[in-house]
Protein backbone atom coordinates (compact mmCIF):
# COMPACT_ATOMS: atom_id res chain seq x y z
CA UNK A 1 0.00 0.00 0.00
CA UNK A 2 0.94 3.78 -0.73
CA UNK A 3 -1.30 6.35 0.07
CA UNK A 4 -1.07 10.39 -0.43
CA UNK A 5 -2.35 13.62 1.78
CA UNK A 6 -4.27 16.25 -0.29
CA UNK A 7 -4.02 19.34 1.21
CA UNK A 8 -5.94 21.43 -1.70
CA UNK A 9 -9.40 20.66 -1.34
CA UNK A 10 -11.65 17.24 -2.21
CA UNK A 11 -9.77 14.96 -4.72
CA UNK A 12 -11.57 12.60 -6.93
CA UNK A 13 -10.45 9.37 -5.62
CA UNK A 14 -11.55 10.46 -2.25
CA UNK A 15 -15.01 11.89 -3.25
CA UNK A 16 -15.13 8.23 -5.95
CA UNK A 17 -14.88 6.28 -2.86
CA UNK A 18 -17.11 8.08 -0.33
CA UNK A 19 -20.06 8.06 -3.14
CA UNK A 20 -19.52 4.04 -3.69
CA UNK A 21 -19.36 3.83 0.43
CA UNK A 22 -21.60 6.32 2.32
CA UNK A 23 -24.08 7.37 -0.62
CA UNK A 24 -24.05 3.89 -3.10
CA UNK A 25 -23.88 0.92 -0.19
CA UNK A 26 -24.77 3.02 2.81
CA UNK A 27 -27.62 5.45 1.59
CA UNK A 28 -26.71 8.31 2.86
CA UNK A 29 -27.93 11.71 0.97
CA UNK A 30 -25.26 12.81 -2.11
CA UNK A 31 -26.27 16.33 -0.89
CA UNK A 32 -25.01 15.99 2.73
CA UNK A 33 -22.03 13.77 1.61
CA UNK A 34 -20.02 16.65 0.50
CA UNK A 35 -19.68 19.80 2.44
CA UNK A 36 -17.52 22.91 3.45
CA UNK A 37 -15.47 20.99 5.54
CA UNK A 38 -14.35 19.16 2.66
CA UNK A 39 -12.19 22.52 1.30
CA UNK A 40 -10.08 22.96 4.47
CA UNK A 41 -9.70 19.05 5.25
CA UNK A 42 -6.78 17.31 4.03
CA UNK A 43 -7.73 13.91 2.44
CA UNK A 44 -5.96 11.14 2.90
CA UNK A 45 -5.98 8.53 -0.28
CA UNK A 46 -4.50 4.71 0.35
CA UNK A 47 -3.76 3.36 -2.77
CA UNK A 48 -2.83 -0.94 -3.99
CA UNK A 49 -0.63 0.05 -6.77
CA UNK A 50 -2.42 2.84 -8.34
CA UNK A 51 -5.84 1.34 -7.49
CA UNK A 52 -7.35 3.69 -4.60
CA UNK A 53 -9.08 1.45 -1.97
CA UNK A 54 -9.34 3.98 1.15
CA UNK A 55 -9.53 7.76 2.32
CA UNK A 56 -10.63 9.63 5.27
CA UNK A 57 -10.20 13.12 5.95
CA UNK A 58 -8.20 15.02 8.59
CA UNK A 59 -9.24 19.13 10.09
CA UNK A 60 -8.69 21.03 12.78
CA UNK A 61 -11.07 21.09 15.40
CA UNK A 62 -12.64 23.71 17.53
CA UNK A 63 -10.70 23.36 20.48
CA UNK A 64 -6.91 24.32 20.35
CA UNK A 65 -4.74 21.01 19.79
CA UNK A 66 -7.51 18.95 18.26
CA UNK A 67 -8.50 17.42 15.36
CA UNK A 68 -11.41 15.94 13.86
CA UNK A 69 -11.01 12.45 11.79
CA UNK A 70 -14.10 11.49 9.48
CA UNK A 71 -15.80 9.99 6.60
CA UNK A 72 -13.23 7.09 7.08
CA UNK A 73 -14.63 4.68 4.12
CA UNK A 74 -12.65 1.20 2.92
CA UNK A 75 -13.64 -0.49 -0.22
CA UNK A 76 -15.95 -3.19 0.08
CA UNK A 77 -13.26 -5.29 -1.95
CA UNK A 78 -10.35 -4.39 0.40
CA UNK A 79 -12.08 -4.49 3.89
CA UNK A 80 -10.66 -7.18 6.32
CA UNK A 81 -7.08 -6.02 5.75
CA UNK A 82 -6.37 -3.38 8.02
CA UNK A 83 -6.40 -0.42 6.29
CA UNK A 84 -9.10 1.39 8.39
CA UNK A 85 -6.59 0.84 10.73
CA UNK A 86 -3.46 2.21 8.63
CA UNK A 87 -5.47 5.20 7.69
CA UNK A 88 -6.07 5.98 11.61
CA UNK A 89 -2.27 5.56 12.45
CA UNK A 90 -1.16 7.90 9.58
CA UNK A 91 -4.03 10.47 10.02
CA UNK A 92 -2.21 10.46 13.56
CA UNK A 93 1.10 10.66 12.48
CA UNK A 94 -0.27 13.48 10.44
CA UNK A 95 -1.76 15.04 13.03
CA UNK A 96 1.69 15.07 15.81
CA UNK A 97 3.23 16.52 13.12
CA UNK A 98 1.48 19.24 13.61
CA UNK A 99 1.60 19.63 16.88
CA UNK A 100 -1.85 18.15 17.67
CA UNK A 101 -2.66 16.35 20.88
CA UNK A 102 -5.98 14.89 20.42
CA UNK A 103 -8.07 12.99 17.56
CA UNK A 104 -12.01 13.23 17.41
CA UNK A 105 -14.37 11.68 15.45
CA UNK A 106 -18.11 10.76 14.78
CA UNK A 107 -18.41 6.87 14.69
CA UNK A 108 -21.31 5.15 13.71
CA UNK A 109 -22.29 3.07 16.08
CA UNK A 110 -21.59 -0.34 14.02
CA UNK A 111 -18.13 0.86 14.22
CA UNK A 112 -17.61 1.96 17.57
CA UNK A 113 -15.79 -1.58 18.68
CA UNK A 114 -13.38 -0.77 15.69
CA UNK A 115 -12.75 2.39 16.92
CA UNK A 116 -12.45 1.11 20.55
CA UNK A 117 -9.69 -1.16 19.50
CA UNK A 118 -7.73 1.05 17.41
CA UNK A 119 -7.54 3.26 21.16
CA UNK A 120 -10.57 5.77 21.06
CA UNK A 121 -13.16 6.08 23.85
CA UNK A 122 -16.89 6.97 23.70
CA UNK A 123 -17.81 10.24 24.77
CA UNK A 124 -21.41 11.42 25.76
CA UNK A 125 -24.73 9.61 24.42
CA UNK A 126 -25.55 8.22 20.99
CA UNK A 127 -27.12 10.75 18.41
CA UNK A 128 -28.68 10.74 15.17
CA UNK A 129 -26.79 11.73 11.90
CA UNK A 130 -29.12 11.30 8.99
CA UNK A 131 -31.07 8.89 10.84
CA UNK A 132 -27.74 6.58 11.56
CA UNK A 133 -27.01 6.55 14.99
CA UNK A 134 -23.45 8.02 15.91
CA UNK A 135 -21.29 8.36 19.07
CA UNK A 136 -18.65 10.93 19.52
CA UNK A 137 -15.32 9.45 20.50
CA UNK A 138 -11.48 10.67 20.80
CA UNK A 139 -8.34 9.52 21.60
CA UNK A 140 -5.29 11.21 22.86
CA UNK A 141 -1.82 11.32 21.30
CA UNK A 142 1.57 11.12 22.40
CA UNK A 143 4.20 12.26 20.20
Amino acid sequence: MNFRFFEDGLCQEAKAIRQEIFCQEQGFSLANEFDQTDSIAAHLVLYEDTDPVATCRIFPGEVQGTYVVGRLAVRKSHRGRQLGRELLQLAEAYVCRRGGRKLALSAQIQAQGFYEKCGFAPMGEVYLDEFCPHIHMEKELTA
